[in-house]
């Protein structure tokens, strides 16, 4: 029931280990600024509303990794930009290119 209530008005996509995503996320600072990330989704954790997924990008020449809920209400919109096909449901090995 508690996750019908999190996904009622929401449109989340389906997100898979490879899919390159741009996240409008509402900052929780002094003031509500909404900030765009972009990246690749590497692992999704099911675990009901407590899902998360992680995505990685090369900022700046260092790997960042950042994990959010998937059920958060900071998240705005979750747009997928690009579908890759990849053989694994965990992409750590990305961390070592």
């Amino acid at each position: 029931q508690a996750i019908e209530e999190a996904t009622k008005d929401r449109d989340i996509p389906d997100l898979r280990p490879g899919y390159v995503v741009q996240i409008r996320l509402e900052v929780p600072e002094t003031k509500r600024r909404v900030s765009l990330l972009r990246g690749i989704v590497i692992c999704r954790r099911n675990n009901g509303v407590n899902t998360t997924f992680t995505i990685r990008r090369i900022f700046a020449g260092v790997g960042v990794e950042m994990v959010f809920p998937l059920y958060s209400p900071n998240i705005k919109e979750i747009t997928v930009l690009q579908k890759k096909k990849v053989r694994r449901a965990k992409l750590y090995y990305l961390r070592k290119k």
